[in-house]
């Protein structure tokens, strides 16, 4: 008969999740190219909810890489490129078992379209995967996480130009050859449901260089699920070992009241975010999306092969969670729910909403989950004495983990959590240091001055002794 869980399971891989285009700096080192995110400007003028670049035209392109505007801090990260030995023995001691980072692909390939790999940039990613190892980690691996080389997008029109399918499966495909017997688990596409608020990081799409922007993010998700399934055929053919997931960006929306005009809303939204998933779990587009594509004219292409490609499935969900919204029939977009307490930068706090959305992705898809993000950015002081007093961040890890821990008595499969930027990096969204999630603090402010210097905050030895408790000690 089955036994409710009572806990964690053995074995169960608590982690860190970072990106290279966030942490790595070393901007065009060892022939690496320039990718999107080497040209997020940060805007310390705009307000903290209006600084992410989610939609860029290529004039703004130009004068960036002219460097007529702005400041770019994800092009020094936080040095982790010749920190990286340091920094990663800081995580294993505080007993990770798991680390999840991303290859850079404009390290390996710097414009994208070349036949041969740069073999500077996988001589990094040979020590850096090493050293995981080393310490005691297992290696997560990302394949895109928002570093698609620029050149894709000046000399062609990013993941809408067909051609880049092609050019991502030869990139996957030195990757899972290269690292069979290294590293287990991978992840394609980093939150690949997020094509409006972080659309040309993850799409690389100019929004001058096409006639329907809401169209062609659609059809250059639709070519960037065919090359993700298209990958996943090959990883299996290469390591029958190879775990291979898809990730969404999670967080359901909730109705505003319980008029059935907004459940109906809610429901529309929170499929179309289930879209991505369902097909790239179930291997097929689903009829909702269809409507949803005639009612908006959206019109997309499939080649030829493309609906036998999309079978080669993901062998697992993953999911970044960091807050949910409300959704009312009557307003375009969802919205904050007031009665919930946020961060600076208004992201709820809400534990219930994660029990709520693991239970709803398993009830789904019945496969094995992992959290592959999850965190609270706030502002830390550093204090004299080299302490980082970080109670809230503490409260926050508590309450989303006894939610993990009840989703899991619920049936839920979850095998991994990983906590997003487990040392302080460059804000994706923003492009700041001053938003930090990190157990590590690193001294070094939203201009690239401070000493650069890693310090442990009281979060650290908290997290420590969960882990190795397994969360049973909170």
């Amino acid at each position: 008969m089955y036994q409710v869980p009572t806990g964690f399971p053995k074995g169960f891989l608590w982690g860190g999740a970072v990106a290279a285009n966030q942490c790595e700096g070393a901007y065009q080192y060892e022939g690496k190219g320039t990718s999107v995110a080497d040209i997020n400007e940060f805007r310390a003028d705009l307000p903290l909810e209006k600084r992410s670049n989610a939609e860029i035209s290529t004039d703004y392109i130009e004068e960036a890489l002219n460097s007529k505007i702005g400041i770019f801090p994800k092009r020094w990260g936080i040095n982790f490129k010749e920190t990286y030995p340091q920094d990663l023995k800081l995580l294993g001691d505080m007993g990770l078992k798991l680390f999840r980072t991303s290859i850079d692909w404009s390290r390996i390939f710097p414009n994208g379209d070349e036949l041969e790999p740069n073999e500077a940039g996988l001589h990094f990613y040979d020590k850096l995967i090493d050293e995981i190892i080393a310490n005691g980690m297992e290696p997560m691996i990302t394949l895109s996480h928002y570093e698609i080389p620029l050149n894709l997008t000046l000399n062609y029109k990013g993941w809408y130009s067909r051609e880049v399918v092609d050019f991502f499966v030869r990139y996957c495909k030195v990757l899972f050859d290269r690292y069979q017997g290294k590293v287990k688990y991978w992840i394609v596409i980093n939150q690949i449901n997020l094509i409006g608020h972080e659309s040309f990081n993850h799409l690389g799409i100019a929004e001058d260089k096409v006639a329907n922007l809401a169209e062609a993010k659609y059809q250059g998700v639709h070519h960037m699920m065919v090359a993700s399934a298209l990958a996943t055929e090959y990883a299996h053919q290469v390591d029958e070992n190879y775990e291979v997931g898809m990730m969404l960006c999670g967080g359901p929306e909730y109705a505003a009241t319980c008029d059935p005009e907004d459940v109906l809303a809610t429901l529309k939204i929170n499929q179309m975010q289930y879209f991505f998933a369902d097909v790239l779990l179930r291997g097929y587009y689903p009829g909702y999306a269809f409507r949803y594509f005639e009612e908006h004219d959206i019109q997309l292409e499939f080649a030829e092969g493309d609906e036998a490609a999309l079978k080669n499935t993901a062998d697992y969900l993953s999911f970044s969670y960091y807050y949910t919204q409300i959704c009312d029939a009557k307003q375009d977009e969802p919205y904050r729910n007031k009665a919930l307490p946020a961060n600076p930068w208004g992201w709820t706090i809400d534990p219930l909403g994660l029990r709520t959305l693991l239970n709803s992705f398993y009830d789904r898809y019945q496969c094995p989950i992992y959290i592959t993000e999850n965190g609270i950015g706030c502002y830390d002081k550093l204090e004299e004495d080299g302490s980082v007093y970080d109670d809230y961040r503490i409260d926050y890890y508590k309450a989303h983990i006894e939610q993990m821990k009840e989703a899991i008595k619920d049936g839920v499969d979850l095998r991994g959590y990983c906590a997003w930027g487990p040392i302080d990096i460059i804000s994706c969204s923003s492009s700041e240091m001053s938003k930090r999630y990190g157990f590590i603090y690193v001294d070094q402010d939203d201009y690239g001055k401070g000493s650069q210097k890693r310090y442990l905050k009281d979060s650290y030895d908290w997290m420590k002794k969960v882990i190795a408790s397994n969360g049973a000690v909170l």
